[in-house]
C-alpha cells in the first residue's frame, strides 16, 4: 500500500522509500519535505513497503512523471530499491535519481545502487536535498548546465534550529493507523563500534519550546503513540525531564510513549517523574549488548553494571515501565559461555522483553577492525549478519539464530508470561534451558517462521510435560493464566483434558487501549 502526505498531480520531485512494513511511517522523508522551502509545492511523498513488487513500485513512481526521484535507502530496503531504480533507469533514463540514508552514506564506491544513481547525499540530507534539487531543476529549466554536481555530495550535520519540523506532514490516517516517529535530539556521545550512531557526533538537541509545541499539535490531532528515535533520550537530564513531565501532565488512557535510554543513567529527578506514569503507558528500550566488561572494552562500550542493575531494580519494583532490553550475539571476544552468563544475568533483572540481536556489520562502522583478529565472517547480503567468528562457528551461530527467533516468539510475545519460567524451573541457567527447548523445537518443525500460535502453544506444552516431565496440571494452570491475561476466546483443545470445564471459555479482558504486545505483559 502506498501513502502520500500531499497531493500534487504531476510533481517535479517525488520523495520515496520502501518501508519494512506499511505500519512504519517514513520519518526521514517528512523531514526532507518539510525543508524543501519554495520547492515544496512541486513535491510529493510516496511511500511503499518491501512486500510490493519492484516493478509495480516503479510503475507507480513513473506514473507521476517526476523529474527527480529521491530515495531513502536503508539496510532493510536496499535490495528491492536497487531493483526499482534499475527498472526506472532502463525505462526513463532521464529521471534524476538522488539517494540518501544510512545504507548509502558509507562505502559508496562498492555499491551497485550507487552506480545506478545520479547523486548520493551522504549524512543528514535535511537541507542539502533541497539545495541539490534546486540546482538540478534550474539547470533543466534553462538548458544551461552549470558546473556539474558531484555524484557523492556530503551533507554536514545541520543544527536543529536550522530545520523546519516535519510533524505537520503526518496525515490523520498516519496518526490513526501507523507508527509515528519523533525526535528531541540527534547523535550519540558514545563510540560503540557496531553502531552507526557512534559516528553521529556531536549530540544536538531540538529547541525545546517549538518541539513541545509540535507534540501538543500531535496530541490535539489525536495521536496516541509516540515513538522517540533519540539514541540517548536521558543524556540531557533537564530536557528529558521536561519532555516526560509534558506528556505526564497531558496523559490520557491509551496514550503510549517509547524512549531509548542509556541504561546506567537514571538519577533521582528522572525517577520521580517516571514513577508517576500509569501502567502500560511508558516503554524504555535499554541497550545493554553485553555484560562482559572485556568485550565492552573491545568494542568501546562503557557501562556501569552496578548502576544499571540498580536502575533495573527501581524500574521493576517502583514503576510500571515496560522494559525492552537488548543483547547482541557475535561480538568479538564473546564466547558462548560469556553470552549465556549475560543472558542469565539479564533474565534475573526482569525486563519484560529481551531482544536477542545478531551482530551486523553496518557500513561505515569501525567494528571491521576486529575482522582479522577474531576471524569475523559476515553475510555479504543485507542485513550483513555475522555468520561465524573465532569463538562461535557457523553451526553454533545457526543454533543461536534460532534461539533468538524462538525467544521472540515465546519470551517476548507476552503470550507465555506464566509459562516461561517453567522452562528453567529445573535448570540453573535460563539460557541453557531455553537453548535446549530451541534445539528440540527446531527438530520437531524444522522452521523458525510461520508458526501458528496454537501450534506453538501445543509444542511448548508437549516439551514441558514430556521432555521435562513437569506435572501436566501445573503446566495447564500456567497456560490458563496466560490465556486469561492475553484475552483468548477459548482454551486450546490440548489443554481441556487438564482443566475443569468452567475454564474452557475465556473472558477477553485484555486492555485494548494499549499496544497489543505491551498489554500482554501486564498482570491480569
Amino acid at each position: 500500500m502506498a501513502a502520500a502526505v500531499t497531493l500534487t498531480a504531476m510533481p517535479d520531485i517525488v520523495l520515496t522509500t520502501l518501508n519494512a512494513k506499511f505500519i512504519h511511517a517514513a520519518f526521514g522523508l517528512r523531514y526532507l519535505f518539510a525543508n524543501l522551502g519554495d520547492l515544496q509545492p512541486r513535491a510529493v511523498i510516496a511511500e511503499f513497503d518491501i512486500n510490493l513488487r519492484p516493478l509495480d513500485i516503479a510503475e507507480a513512481l513513473l506514473a507521476r512523471e517526476p523529474k527527480i526521484l529521491g530515495f531513502g535507502v536503508y539496510i532493510w530496503n536496499v535490495a528491492p530499491t536497487t531493483e526499482v531504480i534499475a527498472a526506472i533507469k532502463r525505462i526513463r533514463p532521464g529521471v534524476k535519481i538522488i539517494l540518501g540514508g544510512p545504507e548509502v552514506s558509507y562505502e559508496t564506491e562498492s555499491q551497485p545502487i550507487v552506480a545506478l544513481a545520479d547523486h548520493v547525499i551522504t549524512g543528514e540530507a535535511d537541507l542539502k536535498f533541497a539545495e541539490v534539487c534546486a540546482r538540478l531543476l534550474a539547470d533543466g529549466a534553462t538548458g544551461i548546465l552549470a558546473q556539474p554536481l558531484p555524484k557523492v555530495i556530503p551533507a554536514p550535520p545541520p543544527e536543529f534550529a536550522q530545520l523546519a519540523l516535519p510533524y505537520d506532514f503526518y496525515t490523520d490516517a498516519d496518526l490513526a493507523h501507523r507508527i509515528v516517529y519523533v525526535e528531541a535530539s540527534r547523535g550519540c556521545p558514545f563510540s560503540c563500534e557496531f553502531c552507526l550512531s557512534s559516528l553521529d557526533i556531536p549530540v544536538r538537541q531540538a529547541p525545546l519550546e517549538p518541539f513541545l509545541a509540535a507534540m501538543q499539535k500531535l496530541l490535539d490531532r489525536g495521536l496516541k503513540q509516540f515513538k522517540f528515535v533519540d539514541r540517548t533520550f536521558n543524556l540531557n537530564l533537564a530536557t528529558s525531564r521536561a519532555i516526560l513531565e509534558f506528556f505526564l501532565e497531558r496523559h490520557q488512557p491509551g496514550r503510549f510513549y517509547h524512549f531509548e535510554l542509556v541504561p546506567d543513567r537514571l538519577p533521582a529527578e528522572l525517577r520521580a517523574v517516571i514513577a508517576r506514569f500509569p501502567p502500560g503507558s511508558l516503554q524504555f528500550e535499554v541497550g545493554i549488548q553485553t555484560f562482559n566488561p572485556e568485550v565492552g572494552a573491545l568494542i568501546s562500550r562503557r557501562q556501569n553494571y552496578e548502576r544499571l542493575a540498580d536502575n533495573f531494580h527501581f524500574l521493576r519494583t517502583q514503576t510500571a515501565v515496560h522494559i525492552h532490553a537488548d543483547l547482541i550475539i557475535g561480538l568479538p571476544g564473546e564466547t558462548l559461555a560469556s553470552f549465556a552468563a549475560g543472558f542469565d544475568r539479564l533474565v534475573a533483572l526482569g525486563p519484560q522483553e529481551i531482544q536477542v540481536g545478531i551482530l551486523k556489520r553496518l557500513r561505515g562502522t569501525p567494528i571491521v577492525r576486529h575482522d582479522a583478529e577474531w576471524a569475523m565472517v559476515y553475510h555479504a547480503a543485507p542485513p550483513y549478519e555475522i555468520l561465524q567468528n573465532q569463538l562461535l562457528d557457523f553451526g553454533t551461530m545457526q543454533r543461536l539464530r534460532r534461539f533468538a527467533r524462538y525467544w521472540d516468539l515465546v519470551g517476548n510475545s507476552g503470550n507465555f508470561v506464566a509459562v516461561l519460567p517453567l522452562l528453567w524451573s529445573r535448570e540453573a541457567s535460563a539460557f541453557q534451558a531455553f537453548l535446549r527447548f530451541s534445539d528440540w523445537l527446531f527438530a520437531q518443525i524444522n522452521r523458525t517462521d510461520s508458526i501458528a500460535l496454537a501450534r506453538l502453544m501445543e509444542l511448548l506444552f508437549e516439551f514441558l510435560t514430556r521432555e521435562l516431565g513437569l506435572d501436566a496440571r501445573l503446566v495447564a494452570d500456567a497456560f490458563w493464566q496466560d490465556c486469561r491475561r492475553t484475552g483468548r476466546r477459548e482454551a486450546p483443545n490440548f489443554l481441556k483434558a487438564h482443566l475443569p470445564e468452567e475454564n474452557w471459555t475465556v473472558v477477553r479482558d485484555r486492555d485494548r487501549s494499549l499496544p497489543k504486545r505491551q498489554a500482554k505483559h501486564l498482570a491480569a
